[in-house]
């Protein structure tokens, strides 16, 4: 499995509605893609949820490396860059994914960037991401936990779905979720 993501920051000024209007026109076409575990049309607007950007940024599992080969090939993919963009892309590859029959019911996610030091005893930090997965899923609350890392930039993604906005702490962006795409 492979986790996607790239993102859009928007002038502080922009009418966030032109997101919300493209997620709600555009988001349905992705229902059922090949290879697609989910995606998770996110947007933030400028000081809500402590967010400081008004954001677009689409977050991915794929089943397969080919599904996010297909759609980043794909004409919806370059009609996206012709209207925003070409946006840096980034991947991880997934530890541990897990999705709940609700997932359908997500209004909300968060999302956290973490560096790796070097050296670091990458087995342990996969148990413990693991571990953490347990207990958000354990409380009924989260609806999806992804977590993987990237091997270049020894960078780690920890991304949760949620029916209700949890506690935001300093390293996350949260989201607004618009639409879910489900294979």
């Amino acid at each position: 499995m492979i986790a996607m993501q790239y993102g859009f920051t928007l002038p502080a000024d922009y009418d966030m509605s032109i997101i919300d209007r493209r997620i709600r026109d555009k988001g349905p076409l992705l229902d059922g893609f090949p290879n697609l575990g989910f995606k998770a049309y996110l947007s933030a607007r400028r000081n809500e949820f402590g967010s400081r950007d008004n954001l677009y940024a689409p977050f991915y599992l794929w089943q397969k490396p080919e599904g996010a080969s297909d759609f980043l090939c794909s004409p919806g993919f370059q009609a996206l860059t012709g209207a925003f963009g070409w946006p840096q892309v980034r991947t991880w590859i997934v530890w541990r994914a897990d999705i709940s029959p609700e997932i359908a019911a997500a209004r909300f996610a968060t999302c956290t960037i973490l560096r790796t030091e070097a050296y670091s005893p990458l087995a342990e930090i996969r148990h413990a991401e693991s571990a953490e997965a347990e207990a958000d899923l354990a409380t009924g609350r989260a609806l999806a936990f992804v977590s993987g890392f990237e091997p270049t930039t020894w960078t780690r993604v920890r991304f949760r779905l949620w029916k209700d906005m949890p506690e935001i702490d300093e390293r996350m962006q949260a989201y607004r979720v618009g639409h879910l795409s489900l294979s």
